[in-house]
């Protein structure tokens, strides 16, 4: 069974969340403060599937809880929930390490789709570790996928599980122009209900971790009105 933390301050959206998600068949812890979020975390040593956190919360707020959930584990899946649409608020969910955000109110639905997604991306994860290995060379990068891991230089790279699953996605498809529609399928699934914009904040954060000057990208270069490309 999978195990899922949701943080959300408001009772009635908080029981809405745990109530669908037990439904669906999920093992939820839920806290109604980043702080007991924290707490709740290394008690179970971060051994969760997934979060979900509201963004705007008393005391410590969900942008925090993110990053310092994403500093002790780049597996597991972190989902944002915001009352606001403004693209301000998705785009430092993303840069904080969430995998993805939904907007308040949403549907049963859209609640369960989002989670199973973020579920699924977390076993391929575990599932992969077990194949055999393989490296992938190009340039001054190595990836493992069998440790799912990526160095540049002999130096390991820090990355997020969705990171690693588009930069495994670009070095499979080297010198290939690849549309943004198809990152968001092969990454986030087909039944992805979000916009392609998490591609976009994806690769720039993606671009600060590997690239010597990200204003000025030589390995990941843009395709405008189309996409991106892995130059080796």
């Amino acid at each position: 069974m999978k195990r899922i933390i949701v943080c959300e301050d408001e009772d009635s959206i908080r029981e809405f969340i745990v109530l669908n998600l037990k439904r669906s068949g999920y093992d939820v812890t839920d806290v109604n403060c980043g702080e007991d979020a924290l707490k709740a975390f290394e008690a179970g040593n971060y051994d969760f599937d997934a979060a979900l956190l509201d963004i705007m919360m008393p005391g410590i707020d969900g942008f925090e809880v993110c990053k310092r959930i994403r500093e002790k584990s780049d597996k597991i899946g972190i989902i944002m929930l915001s009352a606001k649409s403004q693209e301000i608020d998705k785009v430092s969910s993303l840069m904080m390490g969430a995998d993805d955000y939904i907007t308040k109110p949403f549907s049963v639905t859209e609640l369960v789709a989002r989670v199973d997604a973020v579920c699924r991306r977390v076993s391929m994860t575990v599932d992969k570790a077990a194949d055999a290995s393989r490296i992938i060379r190009s340039g001054p990068f190595e990836c493992d996928t069998k440790s799912r891991t990526v160095q540049k230089n002999g130096k390991p790279i820090d990355l997020t599980q969705v990171e690693y699953q588009i930069i495994e996605y670009f070095l499979k498809n080297r010198n290939t122009a690849l549309d943004r529609t198809s990152i968001l399928r092969s990454i986030w699934g087909e039944s992805y209900y979000g916009v392609e914009k998490i591609v976009d904040v994806n690769i720039r954060r993606i671009r600060m971790k590997i690239e010597d000057e990200p204003s000025n990208p030589k390995y990941i270069t843009t395709i405008w009105g189309y996409g991106y490309k892995w130059c080796d």
